[in-house]
C-alpha cells in the first residue's frame, strides 16, 4: 500500500498478476541480484497456454526468480510452483522453500532455490533496509490495468549466501507491480532504468510503448527526504547496441553526455539486463537498465524455448 508498505496478500484477479521486485548491485561493482517473487507470473508459458483455455487462477503459477550475477558463481532459478505451494499474510508471503517478510522497515528474503540448466544450490539471505516507503505509484497504462509503484528505489542490500558462498553489500532497488491483464495485452515494448544519485537520492526513467498505440514516458527523482518529483526526460532516445538476441535497447541521458554498457547481466530473446554508464541530473550514474519486448516474448519459438528456462513444480 503506497505510503504505508507492501502487503502480501492483494486480491490477484484471474488472468492477473503481481509481483515484488528487488535488486542491487555490490558498492565494488562486482555482484549483483536480481529477485522477483511472482504471483501469476507474467513470463511463464505455462500461464500463457493456460489462459487460451479459460481464465487461469494466477496462484497456480507463482515463483520466487534469483539471478545471481558476477564475475563466478553467475545463476539462474526460476522454479515456478502451484497454489498449493503458496502461502501469504499481509506481511509474509512464502513460494515453496523460499520467502519475503516486511517488517516495517526492511525487507527480508530467505531464499532456497535450485538453478538451471546447471542444478547449483541459491541459498541464503539478502536483507533490503529501507529508511522510507515512498507513496508515489503510477499507471502504466490508459485503461488503468497496468500499476508500479517504486517502494524505495534508494535502499541498502545485504546479501549473506552459503550457495554460492557470497556476502557483500550495496545499492538496492525494490518495487511491486500488478496488473488485472497479462502484459503482452498492454504493452508492445518498454525500456526502464534506475540508478543511485551523488545524494542519496535515486532516478528512475520509463519509457513505455503501449499497444493501444500511444506511448508514456516517465522521469522521477526519489529524495532521501522521502519526497518524489519529476524531471524533465531527457530528448532524444539514445540508441544502445543490440543484444546477441538482437533485442533493442534504448535510454535517455543528458544532453551532451553519453551511455554505454557497462555489464551485460541477462540476455533472453525477449528481455535484457544490463548495468549503464550514464549521465543524469548533471552527474554521472550507474544505472540498471532493463529491455522488454513483448512481441518476441509472445512468439512461438519463445514459447517452445521458455520451458527450458522456466521449470515447473506439479507436486
Amino acid at each position: 500500500m503506497p505510503g504505508v508498505g507492501p502487503r502480501f496478500d492483494p486480491q490477484v484477479k484471474d488472468n492477473g498478476y503481481v509481483w515484488w521486485y528487488v535488486d542491487g548491485l555490490s558498492d565494488d561493482g562486482n555482484y549483483g541480484f536480481t529477485v522477483i517473487a511472482f504471483i501469476g507470473s507474467v513470463f511463464s508459458p505455462y500461464y500463457k497456454w493456460a489462459r487460451r483455455r479459460n481464465p487461469a487462477d494466477p496462484r497456480n503459477y507463482s515463483c520466487m526468480h534469483v539471478v545471481l550475477y558476477g564475475k563466478s558463481d553467475r545463476r539462474w532459478a526460476m522454479t515456478e510452483r502451484k497454489a498449493d505451494a503458496l502461502s501469504r499474510s499481509e506481511d509474509t508471503l512464502v513460494i515453496g522453500p523460499s520467502s519475503m517478510h516486511w517488517d516495517g522497515n526492511k525487507l527480508t528474503i530467505d531464499l532456497d532455490e535450485v538453478s538451471v540448466p546447471l542444478p547449483q544450490g541459491v541459498r541464503g539471505q539478502i536483507t533490503v533496509h529501507t529508511d522510507a516507503v515512498y507513496d508515489r505509484a503510477s499507471y502504466l497504462d490508459n485503461e488503468k490495468a497496468q500499476r508500479w509503484w517504486p517502494i524505495n528505489p534508494r535502499a541498502r542490500a545485504e546479501v549473506k549466501l552459503n550457495k554460492p558462498d557470497l556476502s557483500w553489500s550495496g545499492n538496492a532497488y525494490f518495487d511491486s507491480n500488478d496488473g488485472d491483464k497479462p502484459l503482452e495485452d498492454s504493452f508492445v515494448y518498454w525500456n526502464w532504468s534506475r540508478g543511485t544519485l551523488n545524494d542519496g537520492g535515486a532516478a528512475i526513467l520509463y519509457d513505455l510503448e503501449l499497444k493501444d498505440g500511444g506511448f508514456r514516458s516517465l522521469a522521477l527523482r526519489y529524495r532521501a527526504d522521502g519526497t518524489v518529483e519529476d524531471f524533465t526526460s531527457p530528448d532524444p532516445m539514445i540508441t544502445l547496441p543490440k543484444t546477441l538476441w538482437k533485442v533493442a535497447r534504448h535510454t535517455r541521458c543528458d544532453a551532451g553526455g553519453e551511455a554505454s554498457i557497462e555489464e551485460r547481466l541477462v540476455d533472453t530473446p525477449f528481455y535484457s539486463r544490463s548495468v549503464l554508464k550514464t549521465h543524469l541530473l548533471g552527474q554521472p550514474v550507474r544505472a540498471m537498465h532493463e529491455s522488454l519486448d513483448m512481441r518476441r516474448f509472445v512468439s512461438p519459438a519463445v514459447q517452445f524455448l521458455l520451458p527450458f528456462k522456466v521449470p515447473r513444480r506439479f507436486v
